[in-house]
């Protein structure tokens, strides 16, 4: 090499920031920053005219970038680990003459000791915060379990909002809704936040009790009454709900001669029992509930318009769960982890198994919902719920999401690159989680990942998601 070029190439060497060396085709180091071997506790001009193989044999290069790209013959960058305890992220460049030969090696070292540092500290501070989000969570999903309503949509909102209102009046309340939209819930809420709650709550369902029992089952009967009847006599369920609450579900199917009865019982706060000779005075809170449409019924004379006058002072009208999307990521959450808990396993369901429920319609509403993850939870073997387990009405069932496949994610274009391919599928994710999520914590337990993990990510892709 010209001397005068290897004097100003040392001198650059010398008095750069950055710490370089420089090896021949053999491994001899042939110059060297001075600050770089103190990164490793050495004194940089006893390795001058040094084997790098060497150096990696006695440990001081652990290992050697030089020696690694004379064996690559290519770029390579590795983190090294020095025998003071630092860390060293090393870059090394092959460096060719015109024959094509390997001439020479020159590398480039940076301590990442502080950074690694840093990166360990931020792990554990995050390990810290996904514990205090935990705690959290368990107190927030510890206050939900004195609380029956499980929602988040607008309209539930809404309707809670104006059982709030009504819960400490005596009004008769008129849930509408399909079956199993949670009408029986919502109704034991009302008397549970009335200053009733201490009294009885009596449920009945209309569509359950025979039509030739109905009157002795509602009023009760005296001793010796008809053939079969208890000797002592019975108390009715309109008896039994005296100073609490009467609930009747699916009031569309009571009998008419009942409507008669219940109406009067309504309007002078008395009852006779069946066989009975003396009127019983009775005080109690009336809710009713009805998938029916109580108005038609009473236009076409099969309900009586008085009674529904009396019943329909405050009608709420109970959504179905297809039209509270908000409502069904909480609640496929409680229910599965519910289940967990009841029968003492950790199932978890797979993103796109989630996906499929998220979006089935649920036309047995959240009734079918439990009954589907109970049901998921005690037949499946393995851990995760994959689609295939679903039942067929739920993993057939045609809508306007489809689960797609990783390769439709990827754009049409052919795709080499794995890290490419990843961001494409990642980005695809996070967006469809963040349509679907109010919060990143949402976003978090849809991917099965964690809440910071879902921010780093957003922030990584921002200005190639879809908002």
């Amino acid at each position: 090499m010209d001397q005068d070029l290897s004097l100003i190439l040392a001198k650059i060497i010398e008095t750069s920031n950055n710490n370089i060396t420089i090896t021949d085709h053999k491994g001899i180091i042939l110059f060297s920053n001075p600050n770089h071997w103190t990164m490793y506790g050495l004194e940089a001009d006893a390795y001058i005219g040094k084997s790098v193989y060497e150096l990696e044999e006695n440990g001081v290069l652990s290992p050697s970038i030089n020696a690694l790209v004379l064996k690559e013959k290519k770029e390579v960058r590795v983190l090294q680990q020095t025998t003071s305890g630092r860390v060293v992220m090393s870059t090394g460049y092959p460096i060719f003459n015109k024959e094509g030969s390997l001439q020479f090696v020159v590398s480039y070292s940076q301590d990442q000791t502080e950074i690694v540092k840093l990166q360990e500290q931020y792990d554990q501070l995050q390990v810290k915060i996904e514990g205090f989000q935990t705690e959290v969570e368990e107190l927030r999903e510890k206050e939900a379990s004195h609380h029956p309503l499980l929602f988040r949509s607008e309209s539930m909102q809404h309707i809670f909002s104006t059982l709030h209102r009504i819960a400490a009046t005596d009004a008769s309340i008129l849930f509408l809704g399909e079956s199993g939209v949670g009408k029986s819930t919502l109704a034991r809420h009302i008397h549970n936040q009335s200053e009733r709650h201490k009294q009885p709550f009596i449920e009945v369902n209309c569509s359950t009790i025979p039509e030739t029992l109905f009157e002795s089952e509602m009023f009760g009967y005296e001793p010796g009454s008809f053939t079969g009847a208890h000797k002592n006599g019975k108390k009715g369920l309109i008896e039994q709900a005296d100073q609490g609450t009467l609930f009747l579900d699916e009031i569309g199917e009571l009998p008419l001669a009942i409507q008669v009865k219940l109406l009067k019982v309504l309007q002078e706060k008395t009852f006779m029992r069946v066989g009975g000779k003396e009127e019983k005075q009775v005080d109690f809170r009336l809710i009713t509930a009805t998938n029916q449409p109580l108005k038609e019924m009473v236009d076409q004379g099969t309900f009586r318009f008085d009674l529904y006058y009396r019943l329909n002072v405050i009608p709420i009208k109970i959504p179905p769960l297809k039209e509270r999307q908000d409502d069904i990521t909480i609640l496929l959450q409680h229910y599965l982890q519910l289940m967990n808990e009841k029968y003492k396993t950790a199932k978890k369901l797979a993103p796109t198994t989630y996906d499929l429920l998220h979006h089935y319609e649920w036309p047995g509403n959240v009734r079918e919902m439990e009954n589907v993850i109970e049901r998921l939870v005690l037949t499946i073997e393995e851990s995760t719920i994959l689609p295939h387990h679903l039942p067929s009405e739920i993993n057939n069932t045609t809508h306007d999401y489809v689960a797609q496949p990783v390769t439709n994610i990827l754009p049409q274009t052919e795709i080499r690159d794995l890290k490419e391919a990843v961001e494409h599928v990642e980005i695809h994710l996070l967006s469809r989680a963040q349509s679907e999520c109010k919060t990143t914590y949402e976003m978090a337990k849809y991917l099965g990942i964690s809440q910071p993990s879902v921010i780093y990510k957003m922030k990584k892709y921002k200005d190639r998601m879809r908002m």
